[in-house]
């Protein structure tokens, strides 16, 4: 009786997996079939294959008709490497190694785009992710290892709406502002908006920047975080909050983005709510501590200064025996 009863209640989780199972199946061959017809997506899609050594001009053809854009490429990191020290046979293509060979485009008497020109413009027909993968040809490693299927490859992002080769705009990293909070902030306006407030971490006086925290060229974290979770980006910095500690504070533990917001408040300690607010937002109990201004006589120790954390001040955790309450 008990093995019937047991069968009777798992046939429904079988029979549901066998449901999903299948649905996946159907979807996987669907979205092949997708593949084939359109082409690869954008986490997939690869560089244009070698042309024929016949159908490269040389970069002195190209200086010839474009001497402005060849004077000012001349002066960046890759210009210096292509066009002086390249280190191999793709590399000595210069120009036409991230724009195709050039003869037809020769041909064609010139114009963007004409001969099948990749011209990395903004309205370069050619498919953001055909463009993107000639970059990876050469920038596939390190950090970008996990750009496909990160959140900006699947935005259709393309590499150059965040990087210029071919003229130094940035101090650093070929970027298409002059720093990465410009750089960043050319699509995260309110992230940028937030670093202007009082209380903001060291961005705008350079002793940090985006990539401090976050990769933009994707990782296997949640928001581009370069660790694993938001309190251990967090203790790269503030090594004294990492713990162990005898006395933990459950929310800080949980995650340091339950009190703070890392880009920028109107509270001190980049607080997302002002002291004693934050703490009620928890402590909920009748009287101190939770309600300094509520029903039993008021007393201003409780809400001055720094109010809570004027007692409270271990409040990321104690290791004194007596620390339960985060005392000092």
């Amino acid at each position: 009786m008990t093995r019937r009863r047991s069968a009777l209640v798992l046939a429904p989780a079988i029979l549901l997996a066998i449901v999903v199972s299948s649905c996946l199946r159907a979807r996987t061959v669907d979205l092949a079939g997708t593949r084939g017809a359109r082409g690869t997506t954008g986490a997939e899609a690869l560089p244009p294959p070698p042309a024929p050594p016949e159908s490269y001009i040389g970069v002195q053809l190209c200086r010839a008709c474009h001497p402005a854009v060849a004077a000012t490429f001349a002066q960046t990191k890759m210009g210096r490497l292509f066009l002086n020290a390249p280190r191999d046979a793709k590399e000595r293509h210069a120009c036409e190694t991230c724009h195709g060979p050039g003869k037809a485009h020769m041909q064609a008497g010139g114009g963007r785009g004409k001969g099948g020109m990749i011209s990395f413009a903004r309205n370069d027909p050619t498919p953001i992710a055909v463009r993107n993968a000639i970059c990876l040809d050469c920038h596939g490693k390190g950090d970008r290892l996990f750009w496909p299927g990160s959140a900006h490859a699947g935005s259709d992002v393309a590499c150059t709406s965040c990087h210029r080769v071919m003229d130094n705009v940035s101090v650093k990293h070929n970027l298409a502002k002059v720093n990465e909070i410009e750089t960043c902030g050319t699509c995260h306006l309110q992230k940028r908006a937030q670093q202007m407030r009082s209380s903001h971490m060291p961005l705008r006086e350079g002793k940090v920047s985006c990539s401090s925290c976050h990769n933009p060229h994707g990782t296997a974290s949640h928001a581009l975080l370069k660790e694993s979770s938001p309190n251990e980006t967090c203790y790269t910095c503030h090594a004294e909050k990492r713990g162990p500690f005898l006395w933990e504070h459950a929310p800080v533990s949980e995650s340091c983005m339950n009190c703070h917001e890392p880009h920028g408040t109107n509270h001190e300690k980049l607080l997302k709510v002002a002291m004693p607010r934050l703490c009620q937002q928890c402590h909920v109990l009748p009287g101190h501590p939770s309600n300094p201004y509520g029903t039993d006589p008021p007393s201003l120790r409780f809400v001055v200064a720094r109010q809570c954390a004027n007692c409270h001040a271990n409040v990321h955790g104690s290791n004194h025996p007596a620390g339960r309450f985060f005392a000092r």
